[in-house]
């Protein structure tokens, strides 16, 4: 079930958390010098898929073939503070107990939302993870968003991983041809769903089969 939308996000539920790597950009130069067709990976086989991780499209690359294809956008959550999952005492709705995002993190979110901006594309939904850093990403990049907590996090034994996989392959062959959807979630959602392992602020576009269709890193 998917939660209230949000302008200035209010928040809810229980758990405690995950995450580490850091905003990749050390290899867009490399990657502007490869052919589309190369970076763009298109992956074969439902659910479970197994990317080829080193093989990143540009931004600009992801958004050509989101126009064209449709499909979720699986984010993860921008740039963090130091730290792995949720300090002690972590509460869900209360971002003073959380590992939030850091001003880099704020800034690319706020970047890539703008970028998106002038590229004239504006995606049919943005839901989010209700963990305050998917949020804040959610609304620095897009304005308005909802929780939906199939997103959540399921790092050390939180939610239900099962539950939640089956949850987005649903809606994943529930969206209609053409609909363009933004997930912004967590490293380990988008690996269990695509077996590949994202940076933070890395994009994963996907298909209604839930197969990768292509990854890149979204700071402009």
């Amino acid at each position: 079930m998917i939660g209230a939308l949000h302008m200035n996000p209010p928040f809810k539920q229980p758990s405690a958390n995950h995450d580490a790597p850091r905003f990749s950009t050390s290899r867009r130069r490399l990657l502007s010098q490869w052919p589309a067709a190369a970076a763009l990976a298109l992956v074969g086989m439902s659910g479970g898929v197994r990317a080829q991780p080193d093989r990143k499209a540009t931004a600009a690359e992801l958004i050509r073939l989101w126009r064209q294809s449709g499909g979720a956008l699986l984010i993860r959550h921008a740039a963090t503070e130091s730290g792995l999952g949720d300090p002690a005492g972590f509460t869900l709705g209360q971002c003073r107990t959380q590992r939030n995002l850091s001003d880099a993190g704020k800034q690319a979110s706020q970047a890539f939302g703008a970028w998106l901006q002038a590229q004239n594309f504006k995606p049919d939904a943005v839901l989010s993870s209700q963990w305050c850093r998917c949020q804040d990403t959610a609304r620095l990049a897009f304005g308005q968003f909802e929780d939906w907590p199939a997103l959540n996090s399921t790092f050390a034994g939180q939610g239900d991983p099962a539950a939640q996989q089956k949850a987005l392959l649903a809606r994943l062959r529930g969206l209609p041809q053409g609909r363009t959807e933004v997930w912004v979630t967590h490293q380990v959602n988008m690996t269990g769903l695509t077996g590949a392992y994202p940076s933070m602020g890395e994009g994963f576009l996907v298909d209604r089969q839930g197969r990768l269709l292509a990854r890149a890193e979204l700071a402009p």
